[in-house]
């Protein structure tokens, strides 16, 4: 299972915040019927309708919104499920006081509607304190000192703005009442304080979507301010559009819970940032203005301790910049930028460190790699790319425990390294974090699917130090890769990875320095007896091991990412000799054979015109060849990248025709050329009369459609012969000639012209021990 976005995801391939986000726009009219509702009425006294009705929807709705939002996590963000519960919590509190008004039952107080209000303040400040906690190892000092400096200021001046609600209230013998009625400007101050602080720590480089959070707490905070001052007073009403201003925050924390729960920042949530002295501007500002109005007139003492604390903390990097700077230059070299994880570098640094602490404690090292990942770069840019990763550490992360470390190697590979565990939990551990990758991704409008393979290697029994314990990891990481078994602990019998990493490095060096090389099988047509064409197989002569097959290298390419390269070098080589055929008078098509991966380069199409242009030749001398598998696994991709083939005049040929189990829907609606019999039908067809059948009513269905057949694997003169009558347009196999180099080829070209009289073929004959007999395809299945 890779990332890819196939056909049966078409319904969640669809940009976000349309139909899917229906109860948003509910959410929205009702509160536009609130607060319609409010202005038009004519008195103040209770109104079924408006307090009631419309006023308990006003309430339900967000709800509705966070536990869907929930849903779509599977509770697996703990910030979110805080937020949600603390508007849960006050929806079901102003429920049971409305529900009261309504049937006119007088509350006590503090009543039951009370301990759903007061539980909001403590459910938000916990999901405020998780959401920066997650990144507090990662700030740099003077983010840390802005956002503190937001925090003290902000409760400086709250504290000035709450103090005639306070100080009456202070005055009262200490009661339950009179504890509720100070818990809830308290509950405003510190929340109002935490969401300043926390914004001017993040205000650099959040999303828009932190805008829905600070206007979601700025309103209900505002409100519960407004409505304690006019409640002082007897000067509150019900009824006014100071009603609306809960509803309404609670609505923007159910928008940003909602928002949050489907992706993570990308390039379609922008940054909004703010010079850098903005906050420390203000909050000194702030804080004199406290200490101003203090020789006025009389203020809370508290009011001016916490303005003097912040003078204090605007004066420290004054006092420690170069300290600061020194720490936040390190932070900066140890935390990959992309994602805010700590880097290799930083990895390196901790993990013998973690190591050394208790030799005697087992740990685990496992390296996380994501399958396919460059099929996604390649097909929809790397800004989503990006994004993905963005959203895969935001879900690793919250699986694991705060004395876990996760890392990000590079590319789409992560370590992470889980203190004090054995086997059993370790391999649970690889279970959770790949389950936590399986609902899909949601970027640019597109569902994507992903799956990762997790290797582990076991400290102390496996390795004493970190790069032993890497590179056994990494050696399990690819065993699971290849037997797609999802994770893999290493064993002795992995020891193969050294020669898979060696093999890698020199097949590196291999497409550097010029060592593949191309072999070219002819392909005859039937009808004339004459060659018309080859098809190119790709060769790695390896200055050690010799002539090597593609079975032998070609996983490793696709695993290592190197196929674009792998492509260039055959489609150079490929176009070069039927240039130079062609400059020797030989008119002979130039079939190659193209991977799965290879299709998703949105630009491969335009650099293969080029190519072809630049060498003189006729479009339709080229033939692509593909398989059934790339066709069927993502039709409206194949139809988009095969029609620009094709408006090139490139000839497309299926591959390998009849060894799928697929629909032939695909023959009608893609734009064919070609289909290549596979040999497993061709080799029977002397011995089984039903596998003869079977051929011929192949070769009439690809007729029927205009199609052209070219049988591979001939090996005898009976199936020669047989694919004659039956009509097929073209043969290849080793009847006629092995794959073999273009001087070979052009030596067997040449003896056959001076036989053509005979009106017969002639089968290639080398030198003992010169050519293997033994084919590959230059493609992966």
């Amino acid at each position: 299972m890779g990332v890819r976005t196939p056909a049966r995801q078409r319904d969640q391939a669809r940009p976000v915040g349309r139909w899917d986000s229906w109860p948003i726009w509910i959410m929205a009219l009702l509160l536009v019927m609130f607060f319609a509702a409010i202005m038009l009425r004519s008195d103040a006294e209770f109104s079924p309708l408006v307090d009631g009705w419309l006023g308990l929807l006003a309430m339900v709705v967000p709800v509705v919104v966070c536990l869907r939002a929930l849903r779509r996590t599977r509770f697996r963000q703990l910030e979110l499920v805080l937020a949600a519960a603390a508007v849960t919590s006050w929806a079901v509190g102003n429920i049971y006081f409305v529900l009261a008004a309504g049937f006119s039952v007088t509350l006590p107080y503090p009543s039951l509607a009370d301990v759903g209000f007061l539980s909001f303040y403590p459910l938000m400040l916990a999901s405020l304190v998780v959401m920066v906690s997650r990144k507090a190892r990662d700030m740099a000092w003077p983010v840390v000192l802005d956002g503190a400096l937001g925090s003290v200021a902000a409760a400086a001046v709250l504290t000035v703005l709450l103090n005639p609600i306070l100080g009456p209230v202070a005055d009262r013998p200490l009661s339950l009442a009179t504890a509720v009625a100070v818990a809830y400007p308290l509950g405003d101050l510190l929340l109002v304080a935490a969401f300043v602080g926390i914004g001017a720590s993040q205000g650099r480089n959040a999303g828009a979507r932190w805008l829905l959070l600070v206007f979601g707490l700025m309103t209900f905070a505002a409100t519960d301010v407004a409505y304690a001052l006019l409640e002082l007073t007897d000067l509150y009403l019900v009824g006014t559009p100071l009603d609306m201003g809960w509803a309404v925050g609670l609505a923007f924390l159910a928008w940003w819970i909602d928002g949050s729960a489907r992706t993570v920042k990308t390039r379609a949530d922008p940054a909004w940032s703010i010079p850098a002295q903005t906050v420390p501007v203000l909050a000194t500002a702030a804080a004199l203005g406290v200490l101003v109005l203090a020789s006025e007139v009389e203020i809370p003492p508290l009011a001016v301790g916490l303005a003097s604390l912040t003078l204090v903390l605007a004066a420290v990097p004054l006092v420690f910049r170069q300290r600061i700077r020194l720490a936040d230059m390190r932070r900066q070299a140890m935390t990959d930028e992309l994602t805010g994880l700590p880097n290799r570098r930083a990895l390196y640094a901790e993990v013998p460190a973690r190591l050394a602490a208790d030799r005697d404690r087992h740990s685990a090292l496992l390296v996380l790699d994501l399958d396919k990942f460059k099929e996604v770069n390649d097909s929809l840019g790397h800004d989503v790319g990006d994004g993905l990763l963005r959203q895969v550490t935001d879900r690793l992360s919250v699986q694991l425990r705060h004395t876990d470390l996760l890392a990000r190697l590079g590319g789409d590979e992560f370590a992470i390294h889980l203190d004090g565990c054995d086997v059993g939990e370790a391999e649970s551990v690889a279970v959770k974090l790949r389950a936590a990758l399986t609902e899909p991704f949601t970027l640019a409008g597109i569902a994507l699917q992903a799956s990762a393979s997790i290797g582990i290697a076991l400290f102390p029994s496996q390795g004493q130090d970190l790069t032993v314990l890497l590179r056994k990891a990494d050696m399990a990481m690819y065993r699971a890769k290849s037997t797609r078994t999802g994770h893999h602990v290493y064993v002795d019998d992995d020891s193969h990875g050294d020669e898979r990493l060696r093999t890698l490095a020199e097949l590196r060096t291999a497409l550097h320095e010029d060592q593949l090389l191309l072999h070219y099988q002819p392909k005859i047509d039937l009808a004339t007896d004459t060659v018309c064409g080859v098809e190119a197989l790709v060769r790695w002569n390896h200055p050690v091991r010799g002539l090597l097959y593609p079975d032998a290298f070609l996983g490793l390419v696709e695993e290592a990412g190197l196929m674009p390269a792998l492509t260039h070098i055959v489609f150079e080589k490929a176009l070069a000799q039927a240039e130079a055929w062609q400059e020797d008078g030989r008119e002979l098509s130039m079939a190659v054979n193209l991977s799965a991966s290879s299709l998703v380069d949105v630009d491969l199409p335009d650099r293969i015109g080029d190519m072809v242009e630049a060498r003189g030749l006729a479009p339709s001398v080229l033939v692509l060849e593909i398989t059934e598998d790339f066709l069927m696994a993502d039709r409206d991709r194949a139809h988009a990248i095969l029609t620009r083939l094709r408006a090139l005049g490139v000839r497309i040929a299926v591959d390998d025709f009849g060894t799928g189990y697929s629909s032939l829907a695909y023959l009608r609606d893609l734009p064919i050329d070609e289909l290549k019999l596979d040999k497993s039908f061709v080799m029977p067809m002397a011995d089984d009369p039903r596998a003869a059948a079977l051929v011929a009513s192949t070769i009439a269905l690809a007729h029927s459609l205009g199609l052209r057949m070219v049988a591979e694997g001939v090996e005898n003169s009976v199936a020669y012969a047989e694919l004659a009558g039956y009509g097929c347009d073209m043969a290849q196999g080793f009847y006629m000639s092995r794959p073999v180099p273009a001087a070979e080829l052009d030596a067997w070209l040449a003896k056959r012209e001076s036989a053509i009289g005979l009106r017969q073929p002639v089968a290639f004959s080398s030198a003992p021990g010169a050519i293997h007999l033994r084919t590959g395809k230059w493609m992966l299945d």
